[in-house]
């Protein structure tokens, strides 16, 4: 079987060659919790429908078909002839009987494998139908009424920060993007930036970071202005790129796809994805985007007809999904990846004459790999809620779209209550998501057990929170050490990537920060020990 395993110790095992953090780690994920499944090779893969999917000419509600071609006479999907939907399942009760969009035969496909999860309405309180706020608030983990879990950061880099603090020595990223030139907010920390790579337009097989607007060798004198911060800012990231692209182009050619994908950008996204995690690139969340689901017209082309933008985009989401899964599922490793669509809200349930839909609220989820628990939550919504009082929509919201999330962090990746809080909690209910999971979306074989939350990759406890800010971060020559503010003084220490102690001192905290300047250290990845106000953290640092 092609995985890779994390280190495991046994009589005959060498510790030879093991660095002091390695060696930390693996005694801590071998001794306390023998009894906790071996978690540490799982992923998730998160696919972005950008533009706002039509979930009702997707999935079709069969037991209000009339209501539904009321409400879309020209682009509905029909029930006869050769463009009729698929239907999914008859053994479903008849408040569940849906129909698949007819291009959606991977789909169909991968729900008779029980591969397949459908949630229904899906959204969150007092949702907002802008593109741009909608997906801010998508990826910050907020909703519609507030925007209390953080405005600048994401909620999967917050995650990722607290849950995976054993990893911050790595040379590769804890997530890769691709299908879009921007980085995604969804991913930037609260210390920093770098916990993804985008590697869109790049060739991983030789991968390189070159920043437009550089052009050749980075500036070397700096200006001491708002300018030259940004600038500086330019470079680290550059910098911190580049630590990664060994890593990436490495398990690229060391990966592999085992069938054949089509000829699709979302086919050559996933297709990458899976060459990366055979390659046994160590990052935990992949997220790759399809956009154009915009369809304010020509969603199709003409009265009857499926085929259009819509059918195009379909066509395309279904065959890559298809064959990303029998891809992993060939070179068993897909025991450990779960795959999630989203998108930012839906369209209204009816059309809006121009062979098209407009902004709606609600939209269905996919969630889809070997450990998902096949099936759909949720019930087919209410047709009758639209109508021309409330502009055409529907907006009863069955799940929240952070219930999902929330329960594969503990449910499958092993995050505990303190993380699943810190990551994002729903202000609107005043209750933790770890209330809300959905019991129904993992294969028993797959769920973690209770006692295994928050032991089998990390120990964080509520004390373990972050207390200090390391800033800039990718850093040149000076690091900030910003927190606790009655302290006057603090103690840290400071270690090179092979775990190696190279300063232990002390510092006095002045106008609410420790200055350190350490130009003499090469560049690469350090390690900084925090102790003050009777607490001790760890932080990863970047130097350039």
């Amino acid at each position: 079987m092609k995985r890779r395993n994390f280190i495991k110790l046994s009589a005959s095992a060498s510790v030879i060659g093991l660095t002091p953090f390695e060696l930390q780690a693996a005694l801590k994920s071998f001794m306390p919790y023998v009894s906790c499944p071996d978690i540490s090779n799982r992923k998730l893969v998160l696919v972005n429908l950008a533009g706002a999917n039509d979930g009702l000419n997707t999935i079709i509600p069969l037991n209000q078909y009339d209501i539904y071609s009321n409400l879309r006479p020209t682009i509905k999907v029909p029930e006869s002839g050769a463009s009729q939907y698929i239907t999914l399942d008859a053994t479903l009760p008849d408040n569940q009987q849906v129909g698949l969009h007819p291009t959606l035969t991977g789909f169909k496909s991968l729900y008779d494998k029980g591969w397949l999860r459908i949630l229904q309405s899906v959204g969150y309180p007092s949702q907002n139908k802008s593109h741009f706020k909608s997906t801010d608030l998508y990826l910050t983990g907020n909703d519609g009424n507030s925007l209390l879990n953080g405005a600048d950061t994401g909620w999967i880099g917050r995650f990722m920060e607290l849950y995976y603090p054993d990893l911050v020595v790595e040379t590769f990223p804890l997530a890769v993007e691709i299908g879009s030139n921007k980085t995604s907010l969804g991913f930037h920390g609260e210390e920093a930036h770098g916990l993804s790579l985008n590697i869109t337009g790049q060739d991983p097989a030789g991968f390189y970071s070159i920043l437009n607007g550089l052009g050749g060798a980075p500036p070397t004198n700096i200006p001491n202005s708002d300018f030259g911060k940004q600038l500086e800012y330019i470079n680290n990231t550059d910098s911190l790129s580049n630590t990664y692209a060994e890593s990436i182009s490495n398990a690229f050619n060391s990966g592999q796809n085992d069938v054949s994908y089509p000829d699709t950008d979302l086919a050559d996204q996933l297709k990458t994805v899976a060459r990366l995690i055979s390659g046994d690139l160590g990052s935990k969340v992949y997220m790759v985007r399809i956009s154009g689901f915009d369809t304010h017209n020509l969603q199709v082309q003409g009265v009857g007809d499926v085929l259009g933008r819509h059918h195009e985009l379909l066509t395309e989401l279904s065959g890559a999904l298809e064959a990303f899964m029998n891809d992993i599922d060939s070179q068993n490793i897909a025991d450990d990846i779960v795959g999630i669509t989203f998108s930012e809200f839906g369209r209204k349930a009816r059309e809006n004459g121009s062979f098209g839909t407009d902004h709606g609220e609600i939209a269905p989820m996919f969630v889809f790999g070997k450990p998902v628990a096949g099936g759909i939550s949720g019930t087919n919504p209410d047709l009758t809620e639209a109508s021309d009082s409330n502009n055409w929509q529907i907006q009863t919201v069955q799940y929240d779209y952070r219930q999902t999330f929330a329960t594969l962090l503990q449910n499958f990746l092993g995050a505990d209550n303190t993380i699943i809080d810190a990551t994002f909690f729903n202000h609107t209910l005043n209750d933790s998501f770890s209330n809300l999971k959905l019991d129904d979306l993992l294969k028993a074989e797959f769920k973690l057990d209770n006692e295994c939350f928050g032991s089998t990759l990390s120990n964080n406890t509520s004390e373990d929170l972050k207390n200090w800010l390391i800033y800039p971060n990718p850093f040149k020559d000076t690091i900030n050490i910003s927190g606790i503010e009655d302290l006057t003084s603090l103690q840290y220490r400071i270690y090179n990537s092979s775990g190696v102690l190279v300063i232990n001192t002390n510092g006095d905290i002045i106008n609410g920060k420790l200055s350190v300047n350490l130009l003499h250290l090469r560049s690469g990845v350090y390690i900084i020990e925090i102790l003050g106000g009777g607490k001790k953290e760890i932080h990863k640092m970047i130097k350039v």
